[in-house]
C-alpha cells in the first residue's frame, strides 16, 4: 500500500509528464543554458506543475528542481527533474522521463520515474519495494562479467571525465554495451533487463530518485569508488556485479 506522499508523488510525477507529450515529436523551440545543454517550454511547464501541486498540498516544502532551482532550505525536500533526457526528448525519442522523489535528511526515501511516451512508471518507497506498473521489479542475479548487459550516460561523458579507459577495459569482458542513457538505463538495471548503468555525469535531480528505485529493487546505488552517497556520477549494478564494475574504473 502506498504512503499518501507517493501517491501524491506518483500522481502529480504523471500529471507533469503528461504535459510534455504535448510538445513530444512537435519540433518545440529549443533553448540552450550556459553549460550547452538544452531546455525547452515542456522542461518549465512541467516543472511548474509540480512545483504548483507541491505548493498547494504541502505548502513551505523544500524544493529542488532543475529549471527553477531551490526554493527552501530544508534537508527534506522534494527533488524534480520535469524532463530528464531532453536530449533524448528533442530528437523525438521516447526514453525520456519526468522524475519525482522526496528526500528526507538529504536522503532519498521515494522516487518516481514515469516514462510520458512509453505510458508506463516506475517507482519505490523505502522498505517497501519497487514497482514498474504495479508489478514488482528485482535486479538481475548476474555475478559473470561475460554474461553482464551493460548500458552508460553517453562516451562524450566518459571522455570528459576521464573514464573512458575503465569502460574499455570492461568493453572485451562483458555480453554487451548499449547507451540507453539516463534514468531509463537506471530503471533497466532496476527491472533486471540490464546488468549496469555507468553515469559518469549527473546532478542531484538526475539521481535521487532513481537512486531509491535501484536500491529497493535490490541493487546498489554508488559513485565510482562505491560511496552510497549521492554525488555527481554514478554506478547502478547488481551486487554480485557491482564490485566487477568498481574494480575496471580503479584500475
Amino acid at each position: 500500500m502506498m504512503s499518501p506522499r507517493l501517491e501524491f508523488a506518483l500522481n502529480v510525477a504523471w500529471d507533469a509528464a503528461k504535459s510534455t507529450l504535448a510538445y513530444f515529436q512537435t519540433g518545440a523551440t529549443i533553448d540552450w543554458k550556459h553549460d550547452d545543454s538544452p531546455v525547452t517550454v515542456a522542461d518549465r511547464e512541467a516543472e511548474a506543475i509540480i512545483r504548483r501541486a507541491i505548493a498547494q498540498r504541502y505548502p513551505g516544502e523544500t524544493v529542488l528542481g532543475e529549471e527553477e532551482g531551490l526554493t527552501g532550505a530544508s534537508d527534506d525536500r522534494w527533488v524534480i527533474d520535469p524532463i530528464d533526457g531532453t536530449k533524448s526528448f528533442i530528437s523525438g525519442v521516447p526514453l525520456y522521463s519526468t522524475l519525482l522523489s522526496y528526500e528526507v535528511a538529504g536522503e532519498p526515501v521515494l522516487g518516481v520515474c514515469i516514462l510520458p511516451a512509453l505510458g508506463q512508471a516506475v517507482w519505490a518507497e523505502r522498505g517497501a519495494g519497487a514497482y514498474w506498473d504495479g508489478v514488482p521489479i528485482r535486479v538481475r542475479a548476474q555475478g559473470e562479467l561475460n554474461r553482464a548487459v551493460l548500458a552508460c550516460g553517453g562516451h562524450r561523458s566518459l571522455l570528459g571525465q576521464g573514464r573512458m579507459e575503465g569502460f574499455l577495459d570492461l568493453v572485451p569482458q562483458v555480453l554487451a554495451t548499449r547507451t540507453w542513457g539516463d534514468a531509463y538505463g537506471h530503471a533497466m538495471v532496476a527491472a533486471g533487463r540490464i546488468d549496469a548503468m555507468i553515469d559518469p555525469v549527473v546532478a542531484r535531480w538526475d539521481i535521487s530518485a532513481m537512486a531509491v528505485i535501484v536500491r529497493e529493487a535490490g541493487g546498489l546505488f554508488t559513485d565510482f569508488e562505491g560511496n552510497e552517497e549521492l554525488a555527481d556520477e554514478a554506478i547502478s549494478a547488481s551486487p554480485d556485479l557491482h564490485r566487477h564494475i568498481l574494480e575496471a574504473f580503479r584500475a
